[in-house]
């Protein structure tokens, strides 16, 4: 599956947190669009498509989530619940995110902009798509 965890290297004094996002160091790939999801329902999963080509690191900077990913062949199940742990996701893998806590805050970093062409909104297209 062309999707893992990465590690988010943080810098932690009496202050605070800081952990710095960069293209092509811990992101390996250029940052076009950034967006954040925030007044989640914990009973109301979002996601249900794919990318053609975006490629995007999810990071849950506030409470837990949980993303399931499926990449045609496998499914794989992540629990974000720590600000310096990012979940790469590749092109061609569908996402289902759910069991968001009350508190979640998730920010996502995209490759490209937003293009209604490159999502795949129906499963069995997906599916048909990757098994070209």
């Amino acid at each position: 599956m062309n999707s893992d965890l990465v590690f988010l290297e943080g810098i932690r004094d009496e202050r605070g947190l800081l952990v710095a996002l960069e293209s092509h160091k811990n992101i390996p790939f250029d940052v076009k669009r950034v967006y954040y999801l925030t007044d989640l329902k914990s009973l109301e999963p979002r996601g249900f498509h794919a990318h053609k080509n975006l490629k995007q690191l999810a990071v849950c900077l506030r409470g837990s989530c949980r993303f399931i990913l499926d990449n045609g062949f496998e499914k794989k199940t992540y629990n974000l619940e720590n600000p310096t742990t990012g979940l790469l996701i590749g092109s061609l893998v569908w996402r289902e995110m759910d069991q968001f806590s009350d508190d979640c805050l998730i920010l996502v970093l995209a490759s490209e902009l937003y293009d209604e062409n490159d999502y795949i909104r129906d499963y069995e297209i997906f599916k048909k798509e990757v098994s070209k």
